[in-house]
């Protein structure tokens, strides 16, 4: 089958595309795909489908986005402002740093904040794991508060099992 665009070239890339519930199937060869995929991307990208759910309210004044320019990630240094503007994150951390501003837009994405999708076979017990070690270092916080040094020693010794035990894994 020839490439529907050049044709020339044998198609090799089969696209369905729905446009005002009308659908139309492209057949393509590699080169026709890749600027017909450049050109899509270019009209619609992840940076405008961001920043179109990016709640930019008229109570924000321009002192707070440029207080907001001066948090920079400790990795990368990436600052939230510069997020704003590519739609993407310089790296891991990056979620941690800007945790507060990316909660709100996570939950307009994904209707929440926290991932509940499927886990790997592991990663259901690992976060159960995960969520043990942080209900006993509470503990062991809340035992060394109170001056209960021996009962602190015994969840101690836990809390490094149950590391060691997720390290494993």
């Amino acid at each position: 089958m020839k490439c529907d665009i050049c044709h020339v070239r044998e198609a090799s890339v089969h696209l369905t595309e729905v446009i005002n519930d009308q659908v139309s199937k492209l057949h393509l060869c590699e080169q026709c795909a890749r600027t017909k995929g450049e050109e899509m991307q270019s009209n619609f990208g992840l940076t405008d489908l961001i920043s179109s759910l990016m709640d930019f309210s008229p109570s924000v004044t321009d002192r707070e986005v440029q207080k907001d320019k001066g948090v920079k990630c400790r990795v990368c240094g990436m600052t939230y402002y510069d997020f704003q503007k590519t739609g993407q994150l310089g790296c891991g951390t990056c979620y941690e740093t800007f945790r507060k501003d990316l909660s709100g837009l996570l939950r307009k994405i994904h209707g929440s904040d926290r991932h509940v999708g499927k886990m790997p076979f592991m990663g259901e017990k690992a976060i159960k794991d995960q969520e043990e070690l942080q209900r006993l270092k509470a503990e062991l916080d809340r035992l060394i508060r109170a001056e209960e040094f021996e009962k602190a020693v015994i969840l101690r010794d836990r809390i490094i099992d149950v590391e060691q035990k997720l390290k494993k894994e």
